[in-house]
């Protein structure tokens, strides 16, 4: 089976993707001063996490029932548009609207192609194809800021919306050229009673995930209320007893929320720390974070190529990120080496790249025939969620200690610990737990 366009068409719309997550964080404060709308940053950013949300809920048992092209290529489409209709934006509420789009559409996209990955290639190929993707996230996020900087400059801040389209078209032809012939037309689920019911919750999750994020600059009261909200619609989405980290695709689920939640919540905070603390140019500051992408990629490639085991990954990985959140936290105090900066996020960037891409292996694994595309995006879902937990509530702590790094780094650092703890229970064990089992 010749896969080779298939492969560098799903490669090329995942770096797509990622690369406008980063661009849009490296242009919006120039957006923001052009359009006059710096009471509505904050939106920019949250609408295209609260469509997001509901595009994933969606597109999971989407792909499932209709297989995975209807929402891949609507998802596509919405990408598409969204940009557009940004790019050309005459004001920052219609920036907004097209943000709202782009999320949506790029949600539908990134559960299609999981659902892809599992039709198409054999098992034993998915871990190479996860090593890819993971490489696809980590890469934009080294060359991006640099790429839409010199867009910025030169061509001004449209065309950082405007030329992706393009770029999404000749993509999506590569690989719409490796899908012929495949087996990816059709589904093997039923539609699924209540789906309408986790749209709805999917909104309220993307309000409450909002709304931490609003309370996460000193207001607690948001904050709170953000979490006690989460803590009603979540479980809702995700397996049945993720939450506890049950044996099987909810500890899998939970893992990668913890995992991801620890690495950008302690992410955030590396430069600033770096900067304001220890007085380091934005230069030599980013280096540490390119030196963390750099290593992601490598272990992400040793991953696909199984020179360690999922269990040994998954330990090992979570000894890393934990170890190098330690690391980092001492940089925080004045008497500690700063060069201990670069190790540490080598060796957390070098725990994620074992971590994650394992981890989508394990669930296209887990899941029973019909259940990709809904498990799928149970695990991007998670992921965003709990992310959006842990940097909030470690932004607010970081508040509420008057500025104290090191309370940033012990919180995410038991973040970090919680998921090592649940590594047993996230290795495949037997056969795969239904997303229909008993909480």
């Amino acid at each position: 089976m010749k896969t080779s366009a298939l492969t560098a068409g799903l490669v090329a719309m995942v770096s797509l993707v990622a690369f406008e997550y980063v661009a849009v964080a490296v242009a919006m404060p120039v957006v923001a001063r052009e359009l006059g709308g710096f009471e509505l940053y904050g939106l920019a950013f949250s609408s295209a996490l609260a469509a997001g949300v509901v595009g994933t809920v969606l597109g999971g048992r989407w792909a499932d029932v209709r297989g995975p092209l209807p929402p891949l290529w609507t998802g596509a489409a919405a990408f598409i548009g969204g940009l557009t209709l940004a790019g050309l934006a005459p004001a920052m509420e219609v920036l907004i609207a097209g943000r709202l789009i782009q999320g949506f559409g790029g949600a539908l996209v990134n559960v299609a192609l999981y659902v892809v990955v599992a039709r198409v290639y054999p098992e034993e190929l998915h871990p190479r194809v996860f090593s890819l993707f993971a490489t696809a996230w980590v890469v934009p996020s080294m060359v991006g800021p640099a790429i839409v900087g010199v867009i910025v400059e030169t061509l001004g801040w449209r065309w950082v919306f405007l030329l992706v389209p393009f770029l999404t078209v000749a993509a999506g032809l590569v690989l719409a050229r490796g899908l012929a012939g495949q087996p990816v037309r059709g589904g093997q689920g039923a539609p699924a009673p209540g789906l309408m019911g986790k749209i709805a919750w999917a909104a309220v999750t993307a309000v409450a995930a909002a709304l931490m994020q609003y309370g996460s600059d000193g207001r607690f009261a948001l904050l709170a209320i953000g979490l006690v909200i989460l803590a009603v619609a979540l479980p809702r989405l995700l397996p049945p007893g993720t939450l506890r980290a049950a044996r099987g695709l909810p500890a899998v689920v939970g893992l990668r929320g913890l995992a991801t939640g620890a690495f950008f919540a302690a992410e955030v905070m590396v430069p600033l720390m770096l900067q304001e603390e220890r007085g380091m140019s934005p230069f030599t500051a980013g280096i540490a974070l390119t030196g963390g992408a750099l290593t992601w990629s490598l272990a992400s490639w040793l991953q696909g190529r199984e020179v360690f085991s999922r269990s040994t990954n998954l330990r090992l990985g979570s000894v890393a990120l934990s170890a190098g959140i330690v690391a980092m936290g001492a940089v925080t105090f004045p008497g500690v080496p700063l060069e201990l900066a670069y190790p540490a996020w080598i060796a957390a960037g070098f725990g994620m790249g074992l971590i994650y891409p394992t981890l989508s292996v394990l669930t296209l694994e887990l899941s029973a025939p019909g259940e990709a595309g809904e498990n799928s995006g149970a695990l991007h879902l998670g992921e965003s969620v709990f992310s959006v937990v842990a940097v909030a509530v470690t932004s607010a702590l970081f508040i509420a200690a008057g500025g104290a790094y090191w309370t940033v780094f012990t919180a995410t650092l038991v973040i970090a610990a919680a998921g090592l703890l649940i590594v047993p229970r996230a290795v495949r064990a037997g056969t795969p737990v239904p997303a229909t089992a008993a909480v």
